[in-house]
């Protein structure tokens, strides 16, 4: 903005400056070619009459440069010549007057019009040429058919003219500098408050919500920083009010979470010794036994979900790092939940990273659980290394041929308490029931502590295919 602003006043300053001499020199030289016009036009008519008192027509060749002689030694260095029907004399005999007389400028004269006279460029040099007839002084003024004509050179006032446009040009230099410094100096002065909103903004926008501008003066600038500051003192209020309801409610999660495990862990041995003895019950209530142990077990990893949430919201989340085997990570979870004989498994061996193992378990749990439990088998698990433009990375991939997720499921799936619709829920009574929507949320949040991420995706034979992506450090590396 300033580099325009200053340009815009150059650019101004410049074309006034041109419009100026341009006018300047336009009335100038017209002033002077005027001037000297008009005086050379009363020389002429004054000596031409003066001189044509004692001459006698008609002349012969030798009183017409007589004649011609006479006159232009009263006019001083103009070229002078005569005419009378066909004599011809030039006050120079040398001087080449041919085609500085035009045939315009002599039909004028020959008319009989009075003085006439006409501004010529012979041999790029301005000339100025009067003309006028000589006639009778009888009182009736007719033509005596001698013709006069008087050449001024203008020479001296073509350079007056352009001495002046010269001192012009020279001038409009130095003003288009002074105009730049100027220029620059508003501009400071227009852009330093306007920097300073721009900065202002940035770090209201990069999270310091304290951030505020200086309020001068009583000008448009000044309602806009007032304005600014405004709205800045009502975000952070705002702020402040969300990050302490964001608190209360994370507190209150956390709170009630912890005091649910009492009496969960109360009805889960409860429920434990009906389900043992479910079969000594009669039906109805053995059907009821088995469904509240079922339902027990389900809430209590709903409970042990939400506190893992709790704590990631509350970044109390420090992970255990040491160097890991992940393929025997991946079939000590598959192996710890009876699932090594329904999954297949393609691991890459000697593939070691510095991870949480714990953490690592509970994504492979989360996903693999998850297809299981939606999808259809076979359900494989495929873990792989593979470089990158930013650094070697390790794969876990799991994938089902289930009825896969929809495109807007696909953007939702790592959403808290998402469920995808029925068409993909199958197979709950082999998996322990329907989840409690937060596996796939937790997964990514142990995923992203790790530095990765985890993708999801359409298999090529149908299905879904979720991907966990996770740098490989070894040891020795940084796994800040």
């Amino acid at each position: 903005m300033r580099t325009r602003l200053v340009v815009t006043f150059v650019l101004v300053a410049l074309i006034s400056a041109v419009t100026a001499t341009a006018l300047a020199y336009r009335d100038a030289r017209t002033a002077v070619l005027r001037r000297t016009q008009d005086a050379a036009v009363n020389d002429v008519r004054m000596r031409v009459t003066a001189v044509a008192a004692d001459f006698d027509l008609p002349p012969d060749q030798r009183s017409l440069s007589r004649f011609a002689a006479k006159v232009s030694d009263g006019l001083g260095a103009r070229i002078v010549v005569a005419r009378y029907q066909d004599l011809v004399a030039v006050s120079d005999p040398l001087a080449d007057t041919q085609d500085r007389i035009t045939a315009e400028l002599r039909t004028a004269v020959r008319a009989g019009d009075g003085t006439r006279f006409q501004r010529v460029t012979w041999r790029d040099e301005p000339y100025l040429v009067v003309g006028m007839p000589v006639t009778y002084a009888d009182g009736d003024r007719r033509f005596s058919g001698l013709e006069v004509f008087a050449i001024t050179d203008l020479r001296a006032e073509r350079d007056d003219t352009d001495a002046l446009l010269d001192s012009v040009r020279a001038g409009i230099l130095p003003v288009v500098a002074l105009v730049a410094v100027l220029a620059l100096i508003a501009a400071g002065t227009v852009l330093r408050p306007v920097r300073k909103l721009g900065r202002a903004t940035r770090e209201l926008a990069e999270g310091d919500l304290a951030s505020r501008v200086p309020v001068k003066g009583h000008d448009e600038l000044a309602d806009l920083a007032w304005t600014f500051n405004e709205t800045a003192d009502a975000l952070q209020a705002s702020d402040a009010r969300l990050r302490e309801q964001e608190a209360k409610a994370r507190r209150f999660v956390a709170d009630v979470s912890h005091e649910l495990r009492t009496p969960l862990a109360a009805m889960a041995m409860v429920a434990t010794v009906l389900e043992e003895d479910a079969d000594q019950l009669p039906p109805d209530a053995a059907r009821a036994a088995r469904t509240v142990g079922t339902e027990t077990a389900r809430l209590s990893r709903l409970v042990e979900d939400l506190m893992e949430i709790s704590r990631f919201d509350a970044n109390a989340i420090r992970l255990n790092a040491a160097e890991t085997d992940l393929a025997d990570t991946v079939r000590a979870s598959l192996a710890l939940r009876g699932w090594t004989e329904r999954v297949e498994v393609h691991l890459d061996e000697g593939v070691r990273a510095v991870v949480d193992r714990r953490r690592i378990d509970v994504i492979v749990a989360n996903l693999v659980g998850n297809a299981l439990r939606h999808g259809a088998p076979p359900v494989t698990v495929t873990l792989g290394t593979g470089g990158a433009t930013d650094g070697e990375w390790v794969t876990v991939e799991v994938a089902d041929h289930g009825p896969g997720l929809p495109p807007e499921a696909r953007e939702r799936v790592f959403d808290r308490f998402y469920k995808a619709d029925a068409a993909r829920t199958r197979n709950t009574a082999d998996t322990g029931g329907q989840g409690s929507g937060l596996g796939t949320a937790i997964a990514l949040e142990n995923a992203r502590l790790h530095g990765g991420t985890i993708d999801v995706a359409e298999g090529a034979e149908g299905g879904a295919v979720f991907t966990l992506r996770l740098p490989l450090r070894r040891t020795g590396e940084d796994t800040e």
